[in-house]
């Protein structure tokens, strides 16, 4: 595969579904990957990217930036509030706004830097204990509350269960993003991006599928 031949699907399953490709961001996850990877897609001219690590992101994009004009980098990986501070300072959207110990650290950091990027709440759609995000039913709530700190999320991101069919958490999400009149999706990886177009996604988190198999050794 690679970075063209994802383009061209998006494409085709945006075209399936009666849309616009150029309302689907694709957020190329560059985690764990070669730099070598990273730059030929940025001289390919790719400009957005999905990162999962602070630290990691830190060592990389402030170079790369000065480099290439445009890039954007989103936060698509667990937050800890320790880094918020680092975060704001450095992504352009993050996709993992899952607690109020977060949303409170961010609307301070928000509020000092002057800076804010793009806010998506997580939802746990599968309603797995061992995931982060806010449970569906919270999320009325939680909108409020983050609402209450001066923080403005534009849309919602899930990872549905690795042993289910996505659809159906596709599906949910878009209506909890409708029924709370939020306008971006983030949904959607390498093995069921398609589907996730086919459902509303905006954005579309493809890492392995475009860049390979990730060498974590």
């Amino acid at each position: 595969m690679g970075l063209d031949d994802i383009k061209r699907r998006i494409a085709a399953a945006a075209d399936r579904a009666g849309r616009n490709a150029d309302d689907i961001t694709l957020i190329a996850v560059s985690k764990v990957q070669p730099d070598d990877r990273v730059l030929a897609a940025l001289d390919a001219g790719h400009r957005v990217f999905g990162e999962n690590y602070v630290q990691e992101a830190q060592g990389k994009w402030p170079d790369w930036r000065e480099r290439f004009e445009g890039v954007k980098v989103h936060m698509i990986g667990p937050l800890q509030s320790n880094k918020s501070r680092a975060a704001v300072e450095l992504f352009d959207a993050i996709h993992t706004l899952d607690r109020m110990s977060l949303a409170t650290k961010l609307a301070r950091q928000i509020e000092e830097q002057g800076r804010a990027p793009q806010l998506f709440i997580q939802v746990n759609t599968g309603d797995e204990p061992q995931k982060a995000g806010v449970l569906a039913d919270e999320l009325p709530g939680f909108l409020k509350a983050c609402g209450d700190l001066g923080l403005n999320p534009e849309g919602l991101m899930c990872i549905p269960p690795e042993d289910e069919d996505p659809v159906p958490h596709f599906r949910l999400l878009r209506r909890l993003a409708a029924d709370a009149d939020l306008k971006l999706l983030s949904m959607g990886m390498s093995a069921d991006f398609e589907d996730a177009i086919a459902e509303g996604a905006t954005h579309v988190r493809v890492g392995s599928a475009i860049f390979g198999a990730r060498d974590y050794g």
